[in-house]
């Protein structure tokens, strides 16, 4: 069987845009994996934030095969009673008014930067901007990818699309002085912790202040909750912990388990700016994934798996800072709920492939920041057994190569 699958990734016709690991899984249950040879993985990243009831779910698999026998897709010309159930069930939970559904994290995002653009021509300027910060990932469409904050995957897509001004994260001083100087500014799009930046936990009142600037200018605060949002952090949205409600908020990754669906919820002012015509998406909110995504709230809320988050990562945290703390190399262990980062003082994407060889799936982002973002369902056994490997895979690493790249 591996023989036939290293014949086919060597064949594919697939265009190279990704490199991937040498492995194929061919089965998942809970926060387990298993390759077409048969071995087990623990899963610690769950599809980069989207499997947050892990693999194989009982009530999720039910849930595809019943709506799949009945009915897929209608389009909107066409009322869609589960999708607006579902809008209901999260502008509930969020606060919020309305919602536009999509198919992914980045059109999320776009979706929102129209929005803004257009709130922004309907109150008379002519050229709209958008505050968004250093180190954000937004996506990659090339609205999205413009926003971001990472001149790597904008590099060779040039011209980028205009409109954006990028200040510091963590530091609302910043979004309040480009106002000053920028009387175009219309918006604020910013992630209440960032993912692929690095898992960046911002201070206490970040979040409250970005909220008042934007009362008292009559901007758009707009919250990237794509990786952060359904539970992840220990609370429904990572912008609850301080209390904070968007104007604008986008979804996606958690929200489907797997299945591909986006959101772009708005309230208030923001919630009247699309109007017939102006936005859409031939598979928006077809009946299948937003029966899924029903079924994916209705198991958060009955097993209370943002609470659970929040206790198992209080109880990751105090585990890597254990095995870790005082490890040469390690700059930092931070995190909050089940979205968890072990900072390291140089490049180590290679831990990536010394912790699959080992059983254990995790990911590095912005080079030296080992991710983990496990499923909601683990158990404290598997908790506890992510932070022992990641903890002796980290010193073995460091160890190896003490001077590898290290930061001066």
């Amino acid at each position: 069987m591996f023989l036939v699958l290293a014949k086919l990734m060597t064949t594919s016709h697939q265009m190279p845009v990704f490199s991937p690991l040498p492995v194929a899984f061919a089965r998942g249950q809970g926060a387990s994996l298993w390759d077409v040879n048969g071995r087990k993985y623990l899963d610690a990243l769950a599809g980069i934030a989207v499997c947050g009831l892990g693999h194989a779910h009982p009530r999720i698999t039910s849930a595809l095969c019943d709506q799949a026998a009945k009915l897929l897709h209608t389009s909107n010309w066409y009322e869609v009673p589960l999708q607006a159930q579902l809008a209901d069930e999260l502008c509930s939970l969020a606060g919020m008014d309305n919602v536009f559904f999509c198919n992914s994290g980045a059109e999320a995002n776009e979706a929102a930067i129209k929005l803004a653009r257009l709130y922004g021509h309907q109150r008379k300027i002519l050229t709209p901007g958008i505050i968004v910060t250093e180190g954000s990932f937004h996506g990659r469409t090339l609205a999205t990818l413009s926003a971001t904050g990472n001149r790597k995957i904008q590099a060779g897509f040039e011209p980028l699309v205009q409109g954006f001004y990028r200040v510091p994260y963590n530091d609302a001083a910043s979004v309040a002085q480009v106002g000053e100087r920028n009387q175009d500014v219309v918006a604020v799009l910013v992630e209440p912790i960032t993912g692929e930046g690095g898992i960046v936990v911002p201070d206490a009142g970040y979040l409250r202040e970005l909220r008042r600037i934007c009362d008292e200018r009559g901007w758009l605060l707009m919250f990237d909750e794509i990786q952060t949002g359904m539970g992840r952090t220990g609370r429904w949205f990572a912008c609850q912990h301080e209390g904070v409600t968007p104007d604008v908020m986008t979804l996606a990754k958690g929200l489907g388990n797997g299945v591909p669906i986006g959101a772009c919820l708005a309230r208030g002012t923001a919630a009247g700016v699309f109007q017939a015509g102006n936005h859409g998406s031939t598979f928006s909110g077809n009946p299948l994934v937003c029966r899924v995504a029903l079924e994916v709230l209705d198991i958060l809320r009955s097993e209370q798996l943002d609470r659970r988050a929040a206790e198992l990562g209080t109880r990751m945290l105090d585990g890597l800072r254990q095995e870790l703390a005082s490890v040469p190399g390690v700059k930092d262990i931070r995190g909050k709920g089940l979205m968890l980062a072990v900072e390291l003082d140089r490049p180590c994407k290679e831990l990536m492939r010394l912790a699959l060889d080992a059983g254990l799936l995790i990911n590095v982002t912005s080079e030296r920041v080992v991710r983990l973002l496990p499923p909601l369902i683990i158990s404290d056994a598997e908790a506890d057994e992510i932070v022992r490997m990641v903890g002796w895979l980290t010193r073995d690493f460091l160890a190896s190569a003490p001077a590898r790249g290290a930061a001066s």
